[in-house]
C-alpha cells in the first residue's frame, strides 16, 4: 500500500464567535471524485462516500480529526505539528466540502498569523490504497482507507512530481493494528546514505538487524 495525497487550492476562511471568544476556520472542498485530477487519478465516489463516513464516525464525531501544518512524509498524525481539528465532512454531489478549526497551537498560530496576512493555503488529503493504472487515468482501489482530510498546505501548486517523490516514495504495511515504514525501504534508506567509508559498517549492521527479526 502506498501512502497518496492530493491537494486542493482553494479554501475560504471563516471567524465565528463562541462564548465570547473568535474562532477561526476554513471551508472548501476538501475531496473530489469522479474526476481525473492533476495527478492521474480518479476516486470512485462510492470509494470515498465509504471513507469519509468511517472517517465521520471514528474521528470528527469524536473531535479526534487532527490535521497538520505542512507536508508529512507518513500517513499517522505528529502530534506536535498540529494546526486544526476537522468539524464537519459532507459529500455535495462529487464533492466533500470540509470544515476545519485552527486550534490555539503553535503551528495552528502560525497557520493563523498567515491567513491573518493573506496568504492563500490550501488543503492536502492523505490515504493509503492501491491503484489500477490504466491508460489514460489511474483509478483508486476499494482499499483506499482515508487517513487525514486536510493537511494546510503553503504552496498547493508545487510539481506533482515533487510531491510524488515526497509523499509516495515509501511503502507501508499494517502490524498489529498499526501502519508501519516497510523494512525494505528502511534499509534501502540507511545504505544510500551510508558513505564509503563506513558502507561496511552499515552493511553489517543492516544485515545483523534483519537476521533479528527472522
Amino acid at each position: 500500500m502506498k501512502l497518496i495525497t492530493e491537494q486542493i487550492e482553494n479554501v475560504k476562511i471563516l471567524t465565528e464567535e463562541k462564548n465570547g471568544k473568535k474562532l477561526l476556520y476554513i471551508e472548501g472542498v476538501f475531496l473530489q471524485s469522479e474526476l481525473k485530477n492533476r495527478n492521474g487519478r480518479m476516486y470512485p465516489f462510492s470509494v470515498l462516500e465509504r471513507e469519509v463516513g468511517r472517517y465521520n464516525e471514528e474521528y470528527v464525531k469524536s473531535k479526534r480529526a487532527l490535521c497538520e501544518l505542512g507536508h508529512p512524509d507518513g500517513p499517522t498524525i505528529n502530534l506536535d505539528r498540529v494546526s486544526h481539528r476537522i468539524t464537519s465532512l459532507r459529500a455535495e454531489g462529487n464533492n466533500f466540502i470540509g470544515k476545519a478549526q485552527i486550534l490555539d497551537t503553535p503551528m495552528g498560530n502560525i497557520a493563523k498569523s498567515l491567513l491573518g496576512e493573506g496568504v492563500q493555503l490550501g488543503v492536502s488529503s492523505r490515504g493509503m490504497g492501491s491503484i489500477d493504472q490504466k491508460e489514460d487515468c489511474n483509478v483508486v482501489r476499494d482499499d483506499f482507507m482515508l487517513t487525514t482530510a486536510a493537511d494546510i498546505v503553503a504552496d498547493p501548486s508545487a510539481p506533482d512530481a515533487f510531491v510524488n517523490g515526497i509523499m509516495e516514495g515509501k511503502e507501508w504495511i499494517w502490524d498489529n493494528g498499526l501502519l508501519k515504514e516497510r523494512e525494505v525501504a528502511k534499509y534501502q534508506r540507511i545504505m544510500s546514505d551510508a558513505s564509503r567509508h563506513d558502507m561496511e559498517e552499515k552493511t553489517l549492521s543492516v544485515f545483523d538487524h534483519f537476521l533479528s527479526n527472522l
